[in-house]
């Protein structure tokens, strides 16, 4: 199974030079939107619910203290992936991809998952706190399956102010 690494390798691939803090949400929404589409997870590295949304703390490990990253080769390789990671994470990215690292935030912070594992911590507590991949499951696959969900691309972001 690949690794959260090679996940992020194949996003910065594509995408080139990002902040720390958009890698850390495109790889999220990737996990998410993949058990709901293949009910698997994409890799096994867990998500945590910490002030800014969720984090792969395996992958803060290696960018902490960076604000912006441009390659990952280092630490993981984007062909281990598989077709339906590569596809899911493409998807993620036309969706996504536009959206900068705080608009993510915002996202993550008014959709269940990260509430629910948050619990009554405060919003900007510290937490270790998993996102349970059960949680991405339910959360993204009803998400996909409600025809009334307005398209991300399409928010309006003074909702989020």
């Amino acid at each position: 199974m690949p690794s959260v690494h090679d996940v992020a390798a194949y996003i910065l691939e594509r995408t080139g030079s990002i902040s720390t803090w958009k890698l850390q949400k495109l790889v999220y929404y990737s996990q998410a939107w993949h058990l709901a589409w293949h009910d698997k997870p994409m890799f096994t590295e867990r998500i945590e619910a910490w002030a800014n949304g969720p984090v792969a703390p395996d992958l803060y490990a290696k960018h902490r203290g960076s604000f912006e990253v441009s390659g990952w080769k280092r630490w993981g390789d984007a062909s281990q992936l598989r077709a339906t990671d590569t596809k899911t994470i493409d998807i993620v990215l036309e969706h996504y991809g536009n959206l900068t690292g705080r608009q993510l935030s915002h996202l993550t912070h008014n959709e269940d998952p990260w509430v629910d594992a948050r619990g009554d911590i405060g919003p900007t507590t510290r937490s270790n706190a998993e996102i349970p991949r059960q949680s991405l499951q339910a959360y993204y696959g009803a998400l996909d399956a409600n025809q009334d969900v307005k398209p991300v691309d399409e928010l309006d972001w003074s909702d989020f102010a």
